[in-house]
């Protein structure tokens, strides 16, 4: 689906190693799952771009305790596929999402002035990808509701840090 705003969804990481049967299940992940299809939906309604990104292991530096390429756990969401089937993907193998990617340039052919930013971690890759120096020239805002971490305490730490650096809003309101 082509945009026809000039925002962005941009959903980080939703893959099988952060769900219960994964390698590295984090908090609160069914409920965030929930939230993210909701708001892709919306955004689609919209005529908002979505743009997904799965963390593959750099694989020049062995295995990694997840994430790694062939597997179950590196695939992202069955939810997430089903919820944005024609979505853009992105690969990373950073926590940056714009790092070493083609992100900007799939922002660039959209004509992308604002990012919505969700996803997991968030006080890893959400907030990297957040106030990446590449991030400097959109509007930035994160969607704290679609965003989960290995606790609820890291979570809200995170959002509160990255707070001051760009507004944490919820998907209802902006969406």
């Amino acid at each position: 689906m082509a945009a026809t705003s000039q925002r962005a969804l941009i959903v980080i990481d939703l893959q099988n190693d952060y769900f219960p049967d994964g390698k590295f299940p984090l908090w609160n992940t069914e409920a965030v799952l929930g939230q993210v299809e909701s708001a892709i939906a919306r955004a689609r309604a919209q005529g908002v771009a979505v743009i997904l990104v799965q963390h593959i292991a750099d694989a020049p530096n062995g295995a990694a305790p997840f994430f790694n390429a062939g597997t179950r756990g590196v695939e992202l969401h069955p939810r997430i596929l089903a919820a944005a089937p024609d979505a853009v993907v992105v690969t990373k193998a950073q926590a940056d999402s714009f790092l070493n990617t083609t992100l900007e340039e799939k922002l660039a052919a959209l004509g992308v002035e604002e990012l919505l930013i969700c996803g997991m971690m968030t006080q890893n890759c959400v907030t990297h990808t957040a106030i990446s120096k590449a991030a400097e020239k959109y509007r930035v805002a994160v969607l704290g509701d679609c965003c989960a971490s290995v606790s609820q305490m890291i979570h809200v730490i995170a959002l509160k840090a990255l707070a001051a650096r760009v507004p944490v809003v919820e998907s209802a309101g902006v969406l």
